[in-house]
């Protein structure tokens, strides 16, 4: 997901970001008393998430569940960390009649910016892989083929890495008995190398 950029300094009750939310024409992450603008995205970011919806949504809503996109709020943390991620899948009962916010996610997907690099790849990281419910995390980059899986073992804290980068790959999700070819996140995607090279120098300089 794109930068959050933060808007005040003050810091305010978890009650009042909720009432702010809900007459904001601008979504904002919570982070520990702290409101954070979101900022826009690209349109390659646009599309990688069109494209995940369309291969997702048809599976799992027959199945009871919910794809849900960038609007939507995760409680990540109860009462310290509201974040937006940039793609949810929940099964969860309690999920499916919540009005703003989700907490039972079983996959979560972040598309990278240049500016967000570090904050998909580790402090969100560390935060989703302690949400009980979640099984897997992607971290999509929108500048190459390159997915980074992360899946729980079992029940475990422990979790597996994995890193796709051939075009004609295939993540398998046997949790949920499902697969995803790389080529149907991509398709229609412009990768242009500059954009690469950019951001392989962000990288090396953070």
């Amino acid at each position: 997901m794109s930068a959050a950029e933060k808007i005040q300094k003050k810091y305010i009750s978890v009650e009042e970001y909720f009432e702010m939310e809900k007459h904001s024409e601008i979504r904002h992450e919570y982070y520990d008393g702290e409101v954070f603008a979101m900022a826009g995205t690209s349109i390659n970011h646009n599309r990688i998430l069109q494209n995940l919806s369309g291969v997702l949504r048809p599976i799992f809503r027959p199945r009871g569940c919910e794809v849900l996109l960038e609007s939507v709020k995760l409680e990540a943390i109860k009462h310290f960390y509201y974040p937006y991620p940039d793609l949810m899948l929940t099964c969860d009962a309690e999920d499916m009649d919540a009005e703003y916010i989700i907490k039972k996610p079983t996959l979560i997907i972040e598309v990278l910016s240049k500016s967000s690099v570090l904050n998909d790849r580790v402090a969100k990281l560390r935060r989703y892989k302690n949400i009980p419910s979640l099984q897997y995390y992607l971290i999509v980059s929108q500048y190459e083929f390159l997915v980074e899986s992360y899946s729980r073992v079992d029940d475990s804290s422990s979790w597996l890495y994995d890193v796709y980068e051939d075009q004609n790959a295939i993540i398998n999700f046997p949790k949920l008995d499902f697969k995803l070819p790389l080529l149907d996140i991509y398709e229609g995607i412009k990768m242009r190398e500059e954009d690469k090279e950019k951001d392989e120098d962000y990288m090396l300089k953070e």
